[in-house]
């Protein structure tokens, strides 16, 4: 059976449970916030190791952070959250941050400098996928308890050298950023894991919620914390239920079995927008969608080969047709409205350019495997990309998984090419370009799956170097024209193409209000929410 009539079955079979199961459902009640979404790609619910768009929906809101977002005020970026003040020192290296006294863990205890300390630190000593978002700055394991230092009621951090104050808060509002209750944490500890494997399924935190709990690909339930130092959420519970198809979401909504839809294909966007009681909103977010090619491959790493293959992409088609109204050409790793985004997309579907470059390559037909996880919108681009492709003589072949086996292929090196998606850790440049164009380390050895320069074994052709000095420029004018120029070296020599930015259209009960997904950082917020 070949990947399109495999998936059209398993559409069909989930269809079938979904379409069953709607039936168990009652009108939700007026606390209680119940989300469709897509979230098998959660591997764990432990701040120190997630790094996937569902986990960081769901502990944006376990967790307090020093600096965190006003979901409803976005756009005035980090502000004080368990931290009520920070002051730096003279040589911009050292951060000091003063903790609030009046907070509390959901344990009960109370949240402390030394809590802080042992959050920070722990997120080093694990070094686990988004560990490098603070390693970044110097830290080490070996030099942890020298750099992260709790003094009463106050935490210092010190870094390797002097950096914009605002790059080093932007990264702390990141998931690793969360505060750990270092007591609950440390009582369930197994064989010096810092209670990461009992983390993995609990939560520990601050926030406004409690982790009641995470059935893989299948649901997250959260319930209020009624002591959160914001106010006690109007929504006393949250459940995010996994469905996988556009189709069931859909008549979930219409049913109101669910309050929110967050992955209607525009066919179903269309069916829902107008619908009595519900409305549609239509939000630009940081996540990218790109492809990218393993530079250990023979072929794929010849310069005219990963240049060819921008030319293999049907931008507009695609665009206009099963992405449409959801998606946007993007052809940059910044998203727009981030500082240094550019709007150039010099690319568009060119089969004879793509012919005279693998020509000049001396390529001939070859055959590669392409990963791409099990979502319709990816499957589907992966399914335009082997039909263009073909047209040259290059055979693609299409391997549909799980989210976590796709990624473990990819974050080991193992794939010829991956289809995904990308998504901003914080609202700073240096969060995508740390990621695209930056690989200190091209070892296998480095093990820096954080990184997707690492993970497709590109030594970056130089841009490493221009990354490290765009991240500590001063300038604000001047720092923006350097994230320009390495975007436009990125677009040339990458092997990524940089394909569409995200447009989220969500279908929503008009019943709730100041539900906020985030804009462009991305930070899910369900505490505000009313109905």
């Amino acid at each position: 059976m070949n990947t399109f009539n495999r998936l059209l079955s398993g559409a069909a079979i989930g269809l079938a449970v979904g379409l069953s199961s709607v039936t168990a459902f009652a009108e939700t009640p007026a606390n209680m916030l119940v989300i469709a979404n897509r979230i098998d790609d959660i591997t764990t619910l432990d701040p120190a190791q997630s790094f996937e768009f569902a986990g960081s929906d769901v502990l944006r809101n376990l967790y307090g952070k020093l600096v965190n977002f006003d979901p409803l005020n976005l756009d005035a970026g980090y502000q004080a959250d368990l931290a009520e003040s920070w002051k730096v020192s003279e040589d911009g290296k050292t951060i000091t941050f003063t903790i609030r006294d009046d907070v509390s863990f959901q344990s009960g205890n109370p949240v402390t400098a030394a809590d802080v300390e042992f959050s920070l630190r722990r997120v080093v000593i694990l070094n686990k996928t988004p560990s490098f978002i603070l390693t970044q700055f110097g830290f080490t394991a070996e030099n942890a308890s020298e750099t992260i230092v709790a003094d009463g009621n106050t935490v210092s951090i010190t870094t390797d050298k002097r950096y914009a104050t605002s790059f080093v808060l932007n990264c702390l509002t990141a998931t690793i950023g969360s505060i750990v209750d270092m007591k609950t944490a440390m009582a369930n500890e197994i064989d010096g894991d810092l209670g990461n494997t009992w983390l993995a399924t609990n939560s520990a935190g601050s926030g406004p919620y409690v982790l009641q709990s995470w059935k893989p690909n299948e649901s997250v339930t959260l319930t209020s914390n009624s002591d959160y130092h914001g106010g006690a959420p109007a929504m006393e519970r949250v459940i995010v239920r996994h469905v996988q198809e556009s189709a069931t979401q859909r008549l979930m909504l219409e049913r109101g079995d669910i309050d929110v839809a967050r992955n209607l294909n525009p066919e179903d966007i269309a069916g829902v927008r107008g619908a009595d009681g519900v409305v549609v909103d239509d939000e630009l977010r940081g996540r990218l969608m790109y492809i990218s090619v393993n530079q250990k491959h023979p072929e794929l790493s010849k310069p005219e080969v990963r240049q060819a293959i921008k030319y293999l992409v049907d931008y507009e088609g695609m665009q206009n047709s099963f992405l449409n109204g959801q998606y946007t050409i993007h052809q940059n790793f910044l998203p727009r409205t981030y500082l240094g985004a550019v709007d150039e997309n010099p690319f568009s579907l060119n089969i004879e350019k793509a012919k005279e470059l693998l020509a000049s390559a001396n390529v001939g037909p070859f055959e590669i495997e392409v990963g791409v996880r099990e979502a319709q919108e990816r499957v589907e681009i992966a399914q335009s990309l082997q039909n263009t492709f073909a047209e040259v003589g290059i055979k693609l072949n299409i391997t549909v998984g799980t989210a976590k086996a796709i990624l473990g292929r990819y974050r080991a090196r193992e794939l010829d090419m991956y289809m995904g998606a990308w998504g901003p850790d914080y609202p700073d440049p240096h969060t995508n370009a740390g990621t695209f164009a930056y690989n200190p380390d091209n070892t296998d050895a480095a093990g820096a799956t954080g990184l997707l320069a690492w993970r497709n074994a590109w030594d970056t052709d130089g841009l490493t170097e221009m990354v490290a000095g765009a991240v500590i420029e001063g300038d604000r004018d001047v720092r923006a024209k350097m994230y320009a120029d390495i975007q436009s070296k990125f677009r040339d020599v990458a092997p990524f193409a940089v394909l569409f930015q995200k447009i989220e259209q969500t279908g929503r009960n008009e019943a709730v209000q100041n539900l906020n997904l985030g804009g462009a950082i991305t930070a899910v917020s369900y505490w505000p929410v009313t109905k």
